[in-house]
């Protein structure tokens, strides 16, 4: 079994050898080299656990070959060897790096021995990695949202009722829902209630990776699969074992990548990138996506296969203006956590206020409607909120180019209108008439609107 992959530099060719049989013969992969200038060239290409470096040499001696070793990888191990150590130079070693420093001649028991302690300490020193690294992803995967599902429409509580239903099976989940409408909140309340709730929630954003990242961030790599792959890396699927896997954004991944994640949702079998060895692993799939796969199986973009893989059990989750009736407990929410965060006074709407922000079509769904509670939550210095600063942040919440584009037309056309009405207002410094003339609308029609839309 291959231990790991040691350097030898060593100018003294029995010596040289001597040190490359004795390591092979326990199991490691063991280059040699007579010089340092050799050495570094191959160290720049193929990265190595640890380096065995003698301290006299030509044309560089050990400590030079030491500090370029460590500037290429500073995680590689060196243990340095001399006939002539001193301990100024053996502290010198050490100061730059050296694990340790041995001196000749040596048995190759005692090097073993000392070649053992140092492989132990690597090893230590990846799995501690490897397990900060899975609890920043944990930690990352941390929900720090909202703490519940918010809300009692009939439209949320169909939503309830499908995940009261599908939590305890191991059936893949499809949400579709536009950006802003809490898609992995109800990812996390299947996972929470599943029987696997015990386990890992991991969570992955395919739309923001190209392929060659989904790829490794998916299946892990193994160590010099690709440049600067200095180690093995466990992917989300194996991370994720026992647990429930969330794929978001989903109709972004391009068609190679579908291949692949069709064949692991199948036979529930991977390879690390770079890897032979194939893996299973046991997780529930939660995908999600704020585009209609089926439009893009006609087009081509995604496959009909991996579709039907995904979709096992659909979940539409309804936009905020399709739930209106629970905005004002989405936002008075909202508020008293902020109040709570920050050890203040609970901050109220006035029905007016109320009023606007149930007439406004969230266009940005809850998203949209959180951070519009913190902004006003902040830049109010009232116990009341007034009115006039919602209308205003209101209108600069959509802009001219976008948000309109998921809207119905009755609504997309109300949102429109309003903002160019508050826009014309602010150039006016709120003289009507002068409003009006911006507009290319009399003085009594803008009246008319500024009412319509309670900016007055």
């Amino acid at each position: 079994m291959k231990l790991g992959r040691i350097i030898v530099v060593e100018d003294n060719d029995t010596m040289r050898l001597g040190i490359e049989e004795s390591l092979r013969h326990e199991g490691y992969l063991v280059k040699s080299f007579e010089n340092g200038i050799d050495a570094l060239k191959d160290i720049q290409f193929d990265s190595a656990s640890l380096a065995i470096i003698d301290l006299k040499m030509d044309p560089m001696n050990g400590i030079e070959v030491l500090q370029k070793i460590k500037e290429i990888n500073p995680k590689t191990e060196v243990l340095m060897i001399s006939a002539y150590g001193t301990v100024d130079d053996a502290v010198k070693a050490m100061h730059l790096g050296a694990v340790d420093f041995l001196t000749k001649p040596f048995s190759p028991d005692e090097l073993r021995i000392r070649v053992k302690k140092i492989w132990q300490k690597i090893q230590n020193e990846k799995k501690l990695e490897d397990l900060i690294e899975q609890n920043k992803i944990l930690n990352d995967e941390l929900y720090t949202g909202y703490d519940e599902i918010i809300g009692n429409s009939q439209a949320i509580k169909k939503v309830f009722s499908l995940i009261e239903q599908v939590a305890d099976k191991d059936t893949t989940v499809l949400i579709h829902g536009e950006s802003g409408t809490g898609k992995e909140l109800i990812a996390r309340a299947i996972h929470r209630k599943s029987k696997r709730s015990e386990h890992p929630f991991i969570k992955i954003n395919c739309g923001a990776l190209n392929d060659n990242l989904l790829e490794s961030e998916l299946f892990g790599h193994e160590k010099g699969s690709f440049t600067g792959a200095i180690r093995q890396k466990k992917g989300r699927f194996e991370l994720a074992d026992k647990g429930t896997l969330f794929l978001d954004e989903i109709g972004d991944i391009s068609t190679a990548m579908q291949v692949k994640l069709l064949r692991v949702l199948q036979e529930g079998e991977f390879e690390r990138v770079g890897g032979e060895v194939t893996l299973k692993s046991d997780v529930r799939i939660i995908a999600a996506t704020n585009k209609d796969l089926q439009k893009l199986i006609l087009e081509g973009h995604f496959r009909e296969d991996l579709f039907y893989r995904l979709s096992v059990i659909p979940i539409n989750l309804p936009s905020l203006r399709e739930r209106k009736e629970d905005i004002i407990q989405l936002i008075n929410y909202f508020i008293k956590r902020l109040a709570q965060k920050n050890n203040c006074e609970v901050k109220e709407i006035s029905g007016e206020g109320l009023e606007m922000l149930m007439d406004y079509p969230w266009p940005g769904n809850i998203r949209e409607l959180e951070n519009l509670s913190e902004r006003l939550f902040v830049i109010s210095s009232d116990k009341v909120i007034d009115p006039s600063l919602i209308a205003s942040h209101l209108s600069s919440s959509i802009s001219f180019n976008s948000g309109y584009e998921n809207l119905p037309l009755e609504e997309a056309v109300y949102a429109f209108e309003k903002n160019l009405i508050v826009n014309a207002m602010k150039k006016a410094n709120g003289i009507k008439n002068r409003a009006a003339k911006i507009l290319g609308i009399s003085t009594s029609v803008l009246y008319y609107k500024l009412e319509k839309y309670r900016l007055i």
